[in-house]
């Protein structure tokens, strides 16, 4: 568990240092969450807030995130965005929401979660907490100024598979950490398909591991994590 411990003491390094009182962050029903929110209730046992923030989402994922919250008895509010998510997608194309692959109206709800987290943020003084790991920041599979907009990411250098690795040390219920990843953006979406790449294969890429590994997966790789780079950066600024 020494892991696990170094990265609670490190939340807590960094709410004094921002002179926060607590944490606040989404809980999904998936395993970054799952640890994430473990984490930050161990560095803030009264002060960890975990909003479940549906919109559009299936049904199994709130009730796994449900589920999880009541087992570790972490507190929880729960904010349904779907009729926000609904009503600006009306003001921005004038039609009614009808299921929809267009990544420029998925990443709406991670962008709404994003407002709803510093909305308690602000309120609560608390700090809001990332889920990304190393291997989806890596790839740049995050929505920019959505799930990437946070103040700290405990798990950023943390492989998917040393995530779950984690995540069975913290004893989170094996259910959640066999689930296949999804970011929820539309129904049927993946993680693994939306990257083109299992995380298996990433992170052994990310490691150094490429022994046997197909060369378009490394350029793939190498090509994604160039293309986000952006992602991962303040914005550049014109210096005269």
């Amino acid at each position: 568990m020494e892991l696990s411990s170094k990265i609670t003491d490190w939340i807590k390094q960094k709410g004094t240092e921002a002179r926060a009182k607590g944490c606040v962050l989404g809980l999904s029903g998936g395993v970054d969450s799952a640890v994430a929110a473990l984490l930050c209730q161990k560095a803030f046992p009264k002060d960890t807030l975990a909003l479940i923030l549906p919109c559009h989402s299936l049904k199994e994922d709130i009730q796994a995130a449900q589920a999880f919250a009541n087992k570790f008895a972490i507190q929880t509010k729960m904010i349904d965005l779907t009729m926000v998510f609904e009503s600006l997608f009306i003001a921005l194309t004038g039609k009614t929401y009808k299921d929809e692959m267009d990544l420029s109206i998925a990443n709406l709800k991670p962008r709404l979660r994003m407002l709803t987290l510093y909305y308690f943020a602000n309120k609560l003084n608390y700090l809001v907490v990332g889920t990304g790991n190393k291997s989806e920041i890596t790839m740049g599979y995050f929505t920019k100024y959505g799930d990437g907009g946070v103040d700290i990411l405990p798990l950023g250098d943390l492989l998917k598979t040393e995530v779950n690795k984690l995540a069975a040390e913290l004893e989170v219920p094996q259910e959640i950490i066999d689930k296949a990843p999804s970011a929820g953006l539309w129904v049927g979406q993946t993680d693994e398909g939306e990257m083109g790449i299992t995380y298996m294969v990433l992170d052994k890429i990310l490691s150094g591991e490429i022994k046997g590994i197909p060369q378009e997966k490394i350029d793939l790789v190498k090509s994604r994590e160039a293309l986000s780079r952006h992602k991962r950066a303040l914005p550049d600024i014109f210096r005269k």
